[in-house]
């Protein structure tokens, strides 16, 4: 094997391999002799077929496994004698026009490297850890949300008639209209109804509203043509229907009856859950804002040139990640070319990031256990109750899923590391100033020039999530479905 350096420019490579000619012959003699041994040939035992046979029958074949096999550990042979570090997988060209045992070889290498990256002294940094700490009125504020998402409802004061909000009691009992018959699931008794909720079929529960407890109402619908039971899509049918009661809704009383409702003895211990919680996702927050003052740190203290490959990669997942977003959202609109600038220096700042994290945890042998990646997968787990077993098999069947989620670990081992070294002066804040986002986004930072070492003194800044924001959209809650569409009424 030859190796000739065509190019270098930075971070970019080009080499061209050459493998002999007769390199080449003796790898498809003996990758034909290895498939002799077990090929059945009428004449011939197995192990016995000769060679010449062999190569007329199969050689074609042979020919591109041994091309592949070949390009495949040269290539890798000739990045370790180079002596050069792939940023990304190499970029392969054969240059052979045809493959003929009697001719060489020839193939182009493109590869981006990692660069060589000087740590400077990330030891004392000077940091400050914003911390806030759940009040009466947090506390207060959150059990107000947690009892707003337990709605609960109470008999109407009078004899008002229903209207939309309010819930029902009723009796129903259908039938096909066309032939009269009742079919399976067409009644109930002491049925709970919310009228607006679109529960039942579209037009039941409007025709319920006006309507007085006691009333005797014949509802007129039509299933829908996509209903999923088949002897009811599409036909017309009618409800006789009873309303035994109206009721209404009422704010939760936040007090011992509602704390045991969530499982908790009173409200003092129902407050005192509240409080943790709360604390702890102020101790997030606060994690988030001293790791991002960290790595402004170290973004500020580094500035070396970053594979463009890697780059774009990020780059691309960004974007990704934002229309995977704006979509559950319901935001169509595209990013504008300002806000792509943005991201691709927030991009180009993650890689740098991860590359500096990187050096730092293998000058310091960080790294992470088998146990620590085993605990991510049952975290995971724990967010599809029900389905764990699912969760554990996929991520044993793809290894590439579960070293992604080893990553994260590994960076906030070594940011933990770091913090461990670092000065850091705790601050009270408020709870606004601890949860406000970070608006800026950082700025584009140039690589450092071959002729100097000099520093960039420019403040980068960005949103603390490192993650572009998107607006959100307010999703209705229905009510519970009987017997629904596939489609959801609107």
């Amino acid at each position: 094997m030859q190796v000739k350096q065509l190019k270098q420019d930075g971070l970019n490579h080009e080499l061209e391999i050459t493998v002999d000619a007769g390199d080449i012959a003796k790898r498809v003699k003996t990758r034909l002799q290895e498939v002799g041994k077990t090929i059945k040939i009428p004449g011939f035992r197995p192990g016995k077929v000769p060679i010449s046979l062999m190569k007329k029958r199969y050689g074609k074949a042979v020919m591109g496994e041994v091309l592949e096999a070949t390009v495949n550990e040269t290539s890798v042979q000739a990045v370790k004698d180079q002596n050069i570090k792939p940023a990304l997988q190499p970029k392969i060209e054969i240059k052979s026009k045809t493959f003929d045992e009697d001719e060489d070889l020839i193939y182009t290498m493109a590869i981006e490297t990692l660069p060589e990256i000087k740590i400077e002294d990330y030891k004392g940094f000077k940091l400050t850890k914003l911390v806030a700490k759940a009040d009466d009125k947090a506390i207060d504020d959150a059990l107000e949300r947690i009892a707003s998402m337990r709605k609960t409802t109470q008999p109407i004061d009078g004899e008002r008639a229903t209207k939309e909000g309010d819930t029902v009691v009723i009796d129903f009992k259908g039938r096909t209209a066309d032939d009269g018959v009742e079919h399976q699931g067409m009644a109930a008794e002491g049925h709970t109804l919310e009228l607006g909720s679109n529960s039942f079929i579209p037009g039941f529960e409007s025709q319920l509203v006006g309507k007085k407890a006691s009333d005797n109402i014949e509802v007129k619908v039509a299933f829908p043509e996509e209903y999923n039971a088949a002897e009811l899509a599409g036909r017309d049918a009618i409800f006789d229907v009873t309303i035994h009661e109206i009721r209404e809704s009422a704010e939760a009383v936040i007090d011992d009856e509602f704390a045991k409702s969530l499982g908790m003895e009173d409200i003092a211990a129902l407050r005192k859950a509240v409080e943790e919680q709360t604390n702890n996702e102020y101790g997030s927050h606060s994690r988030l804002k001293l790791k991002k003052e960290l790595l402004d740190q170290l973004d500020d203290a580094h500035n070396f040139e970053i594979p463009q490959g890697m780059k774009e990669m990020e780059l691309k997942n960004i974007l990704h990640q934002i229309k995977v977003d704006n979509m559950q959202h319901g935001i169509t609109d595209e990013p504008t070319d300002e806000e792509k600038e943005e991201f691709e220096v927030i991009a180009e700042r993650r890689v740098r990031l991860g590359l500096l994290l990187s050096e730092i945890g293998n000058e310091n042998n960080i790294q992470v256990a088998d146990a620590e990646l085993q605990q991510a997968v049952i975290s995971e787990a724990k967010k599809y109750p029900g389905q764990e077993k699912q969760v554990f098999d996929y991520f044993a069947k793809n290894r590439e899923t579960l070293e992604s989620l080893r990553a994260p670990i590994y960076e906030d081992k070594v940011i933990d590391f770091i913090l461990e070294l670092a000065e850091v002066t705790e601050k009270e804040v408020s709870v606004e100033e601890l949860t406000a986002e970070d608006e800026d986004f950082p700025k584009k930072k140039e690589p450092k020039s071959k002729s100097t070492k000099k520093k960039s003194e420019t403040k980068e800044k960005e949103s603390k999530s490192q993650k572009p924001k998107t607006k959100k959209a307010t999703v209705k809650k229905k009510g519970p479905a009987k017997k629904a569409s596939t489609k959801k009424a609107s």
